[in-house]
């Protein structure tokens, strides 16, 4: 394949530099709290930062300090910014990375890895983060490439191609989780006729060192779970990112859609491990365990989100727990030691494509379209809540996340495969939901029963992940632009600031020189933004700009 070429913009360069970040580091993030060193800040996937400068009682002088605009165009901003030791990283869509002083925004280095000819272009131009490690930034490309820059300069270090993107109609748009000496990724193409996988590549070269196919072949366990060839067509992304506990030696990564997502008669079967989180060993790839949320999917409910990591008592046992989001609106715990089903809850209020779920985790009443008839289904197929992550707080105990309130009419159409091609058998139609109006909330949960504390509602979807803070506070934003602070206990709304466009992407907080600051991407665009028009025709006109704008006290 053709060399990618690099645009380098090397402004200071040599003025600031963070430190290396160590395995020991990463696996120690908790206890820098000044930082932001991954993805979710910590391998347990809290979103939470014990910094309690910024507060309830100080969050009225909270005021914008720096932006800086990152010049796209197409596409809108989901990263998870990253800081280490002073040093902001930011990825954006089309594949451009940029190093900031995170104290005043001044660009330090640009990388740009230039737009391939051929894109997986079902899956869109969006790129959600980096990874830090071993004084390298990893990210996922269009064309299904993993790259190495230099922490320092944003040279290009190493970069390998996992696929063809041609053949696979698939790309890399989750950021990559560096575990031990490894970097592990994933992949889209859950409504491609692909099959799909999780990869690990040694930090330090980028030479290969294990896969994991989500969709066994013949003569692994599982493949009795497909039908005829389908499992060479099934989907089973692993577009999101994983966690890890270090103390287990565990990877958990979630699982998307088998394909085609709406037609099942050519796959019937449990179709493993779609819709599943898994449970791998680090050092191998090899499956120590698995749970299937959704048996034999036929509504696109992906199991890909946040694993939240949790050591909580239930029933007078302190449990290693993990919480999993699904797409479908209901929310999995499950036990992280060997994947045995703990508890199932709703997280949204229009579900109608199951009754309920049982105290062993079976699917009752199963709503299942049927082909060519429009059909009912809640929420719809974007989600009862999409891919913008939850947060755990310490503090209160609670797990805040974001929920829709929506459905469709779906009618599904036999379709036959063709490889790497879009694969999902039917045609959708946004609906308003059962009861009310539609739109989204922000809620405080018990992660384990569901019981929900309090619940904050939105006229729109609220897109943007959720931060959590030692100082009391739960910060999203929603698609009209405005950057939101509630207090962690009762939901109030405490403050906001029009940051110019909508948000989709991940806010985080950090420190530098002893001072906290909170920074939010915003820049709207998405797949899910394109289906709001349906119910929302106003939606079309939120701006897209992609900008960084970060915050401190003012005196």
């Amino acid at each position: 394949m053709t060399r990618i070429l690099v645009a380098l913009s090397l402004v200071g360069v040599g003025a600031l530099h963070a430190q290396e970040v160590t395995s020991r580091r990463l696996i120690d993030a908790d206890k820098e709290t000044q930082n932001w060193l991954q993805y979710s800040r910590t391998y347990n996937a809290w979103r939470y930062s014990p910094l309690d400068q910024i507060n309830r009682n100080s969050i009225r002088r909270l005021a914008p300090v720096w932006s800086f605009q990152t010049g796209d165009i197409q596409g809108g901003l989901q990263a998870t910014p990253l800081v280490a030791d002073g040093v902001m990283y930011v990825s954006t869509s089309w594949n451009r990375v940029f190093a900031l002083d995170a104290a005043t925004g001044r660009k330090l280095w640009h990388y740009f890895y230039e737009k391939p000819k051929q894109i997986a272009a079902a899956y869109g131009p969006w790129n959600r983060g980096v990874a830090l490690g071993y004084g390298l930034v990893f990210m996922g490309t269009l064309d299904n490439h993993l790259v190495a820059l230099d922490a320092k300069t944003g040279r290009e270090v190493w970069n390998v191609n996992i696929e063809d993107v041609a053949t696979c109609g698939c790309n890399i748009t989750g950021a990559p989780l560096v575990v031990k000496d490894k970097v592990v990724v994933g992949v889209t193409a859950g409504d491609s006729a692909h099959r799909g996988y999780i990869n690990a590549f040694d930090a330090k070269t980028g030479k290969h060192a294990w896969r994991f196919w989500t969709i066994p072949g013949p003569g692994e366990p599982g493949h009795e779970t497909w039908k005829g060839d389908s499992w060479k067509y099934g989907g089973g992304s692993s577009w999101m990112t994983g966690s890890f506990d270090p103390e287990l030696n565990l990877i958990y990564w979630g699982v998307g859609n088998p394909a085609a997502d709406f037609y099942g008669e050519d796959r019937r079967g449990a179709n493993l491990y779609t819709d599943s989180t898994v449970a791998l060993d680090a050092d191998t790839g090899k499956l120590k365990w698995y749970y299937q949320q959704v048996p034999f999917d036929v509504w696109d409910w992906d199991s890909v989100y946040e694993n939240v990591l949790l050591d909580l008592n239930y029933k007078g046992q302190k449990r290693k727990l993990l919480v999993n989001v699904n797409k479908g609106g209901y929310v999995f715990v499950v036990d992280r030691t060997d994947g045995k089903f703990v508890n199932a809850w709703p997280l949204v209020e229009s579900l109608n494509w199951i009754k309920s779920i049982d105290e062993q985790g079976n699917l009752v009443g199963r709503n299942e379209p049927v082909v060519g008839k429009p059909n009912l289904i809640c929420p719809s197929v974007g989600g009862g809540r999409s891919w913008n992550h939850g947060a755990y707080s310490p503090k209160t105990g609670w797990f805040y996340t974001t929920g829709i309130e929506w459905c469709e009419i779906v009618t599904p159409q036999v379709q036959k495969p063709d490889e790497g091609k879009l694969f999902m058998a039917g045609e959708f139609e946004m609906k308003p939901p059962l009861k009310g109006e539609p739109g989204g909330h922000l809620g405080a949960y018990d992660p384990i029963t569901g019981e929900r504390a309090w619940i904050y509602r939105s006229k729109y979807p609220l897109l943007a992940s959720v931060l959590a803070t030692g100082g009391g506070l739960v910060f999203t934003g929603d698609p009209e632009g405005q950057f939101l602070a509630l207090d962690a206990t009762s939901g109030k709304k405490l403050w906001n600031f029009q940051t110019g466009s909508g948000h989709r992407g991940s806010p985080i907080t950090y420190a530098v020189k002893g001072r906290q600051y909170v920074a939010t991407p915003s820049g709207w665009g998405s797949a899910l933004a394109g289906l709001l028009p349906q119910l929302w025709p106003e939606t079309e006109h939120i701006p897209g700009g992609s900008t960084i704008t970060v915050f401190a006290l003012m005196e």
